[in-house]
């Protein structure tokens, strides 16, 4: 089915999230007594939820989201582009409302799709949670409660890859290499995010990698269909 889609309207997107507090010790008693309940459940090693409060960013009850980066393929007069934007900073209701509007427009038009590695488990519940906590309304495509699978618009490229088989799970930075896809994983991975953002205040490196993710699954998608990949020199980010 993912073959029929025309590449140009899928938006594909990754996120980048922390905790909601640089340190456990930061954490209103109410919050850290929750979050105690989670972390027990996190571990059967003798890891204390302090010391497990490093994941919290990757629950959206216990984190926030940092930037969204989202791209589209272009057509262009040789081979194919790729168009980045991000929609990032410390005010997460601004960032979310921004990306809101945007995809509003962009699945105004019929047959749209997002696409995201690992995004039916993580990028689209997490960003729709994070938008009902912060009190922004959700655009239409993201309101999928009570829908059947096949109305869903979201295409995964990890769900692609599984080819029905649940328990494997193929990192993004994996399938870009047994795909000879230039790697995103250059300067900082995942685990390092909230340290960068905490510590380092570095919310641009952050922005960085994450556009790098999202061109990644945008090639890998490109890969799937036997096509070739986009060259750097067709890589152009949006005006804003």
């Amino acid at each position: 089915m993912q073959n029929e889609i025309k590449i140009e309207n899928i938006l594909f997107l990754d996120i980048e999230t922390v905790p909601q507090q640089p340190e456990y010790n930061q954490l209103t008693e109410k919050a850290k007594e929750f979050w105690d309940k989670k972390a027990s459940s996190l571990t059967k090693e003798s890891q204390t939820p302090e010391e497990l409060y490093g994941k919290a960013g990757i629950y959206a009850e216990f984190g926030r989201i940092i930037c969204i980066s989202v791209g589209i393929v272009i057509h262009r007069e040789v081979g194919l582009g790729f168009r980045v934007k991000s929609f990032y900073g410390h005010d997460e209701k601004e960032l979310l409302t921004n990306f809101a509007t945007m995809l509003t427009r962009f699945t105004a038009k019929s047959q749209t799709y997002l696409c995201a590695h690992n995004g039916k488990e993580f990028d689209f519940p997490y960003i729709s949670r994070r938008m009902l906590i912060n009190g922004v309304n959700l655009p239409k495509c993201l309101q999928t409660a009570g829908m059947k699978p096949w109305e869903v618009s979201f295409l995964d490229t990890l769900e692609l890859w599984k080819f029905g088989d649940y328990k494997h799970y193929t990192s993004l930075n994996l399938l870009a290499y047994i795909f000879d896809i230039p790697t995103p994983k250059d300067d900082i991975d995942g685990s390092q995010v909230a340290d960068v953002y905490y510590n380092e205040q570095n919310l641009e490196r952050i922005v960085t990698y994450c556009e790098k993710d999202v061109l990644t699954v945008a090639q890998l998608l490109l890969r799937y269909r036997n096509l070739p990949i986009i060259e750097a020199a067709n890589i152009e980010k949006a005006m804003d």
